[in-house]
């Protein structure tokens, strides 16, 4: 029961494509060939010269059944290019700024991590692992139901470290001797942002950013605190360390500061995995005037400059 739950919306959709697919060959086998004998009686009552608006009008089905049907290949559609080629979200926070905003719609491939059952998430052909530097959907470990997108730090057998707002990683099947490696950042810009509501200002520091072959900015609030004190904690590891399981990846947003990621509560198993964030296909601004009667749920302009990539 739990599966249905956490895969909610295919299951419907797979329903629904089990039902319409039932009623259009229900209907292609005993209804259809009804109304095509009274388009031939017509045509042969009016020599032949019946006309096109009304002989498909007369071909359509009228019944229920015959209506709902009509449906199935749409629906067929759908299930399978969301099941198995791209599957749309919406960006619904700032975890992920300067990346992503609050507002982006992405497409998600779902072949690039294995060909998955989408009743029930599983792998059924392998392709591909997550890389390091990858943006990827996944369901969170706390809450299934819950879908998250961060970015892949830690590959399986790593150990990260997070330490003074900066990331080393030993990699996996380095020497004994080896010393985790910093990673590679380089400061682009500093800004400011009104803090909402209480005319306060915090100011950010964005980098550029290198994780494996992927070079992406990110950006950490100098003003606040590392948060330690809440970080997930792995047995015999010091706090801010962490070696990352078999089948596993340790993944952060990109707005360092503001982020619930694998410094807090662990681990993404492979299994929780949706697909790989391949661009921005859509992008609306939701910051009405004060002055505004729009409802906050309308967005107020589509920010073109955003469609792509990942900016």
């Amino acid at each position: 029961m739990n599966v249905i739950f956490e895969n909610l919306f295919s299951w419907i959709l797979f329903v629904l494509t089990i039902v319409t697919g039932i009623a259009y060959f229900y209907d292609y086998k005993f209804t259809r060939p009804k109304r095509l004998a009274s388009v031939d009686k017509a045509r042969k009552e009016t020599a032949g010269n019946l006309n096109s608006k009304l002989e498909k009008e007369m071909l359509e089905p009228k019944d229920i059944i015959g209506q709902t049907g009509s449906l199935f290949f749409v629906i067929l559609f759908v299930f399978v290019f969301r099941a198995f080629i791209i599957e749309p979200f919406r960006i619904p926070s700032g975890s992920m700024l300067p990346t992503l905003q609050d507002g982006d719609f992405i497409a998600v491939s779902k072949w690039s991590y294995g060909i998955r059952n989408p009743l029930t998430n599983s792998i059924l052909i392998n392709t591909s692992t997550p890389q390091r530097g990858d943006v990827i959907v996944f369901k969170y470990p706390e809450d299934k139901n819950v879908d998250f997108i961060k970015r892949v730090v830690g590959l399986p057998g790593d150990i990260v470290i997070y330490q003074n707002k900066n990331i080393y990683i030993l990699k996996a099947g380095s020497d004994k001797d080896a010393i985790p490696e910093q990673v590679s950042t380089k400061l682009i810009e500093t800004l400011e942002e009104e803090i909402s509501g209480i005319g306060l200002a915090d100011k950010y520091e964005v980098y550029e950013e290198q994780l494996g072959d992927i070079s992406h900015r990110m950006r950490l609030n100098t003003n606040a605190p590392m948060m330690s004190q809440y970080f997930y904690k792995q047995e015999n590891t010091p706090v801010g360390m962490w070696r990352v399981p078999d089948n596993c990846y340790f993944v952060m947003g990109d707005n360092r500061d503001n982020s619930k990621d694998s410094r807090f509560w662990g681990f993404v198993p492979m299994e929780n995995i949706k697909g790989k964030t391949l661009g921005i296909w859509l992008s609306f601004d939701f910051k009405h005037d004060s002055s505004s009667s729009m409802p906050e749920w309308l967005p107020s302009a589509v920010r073109f400059d955003r469609i792509g990539g990942l900016k």
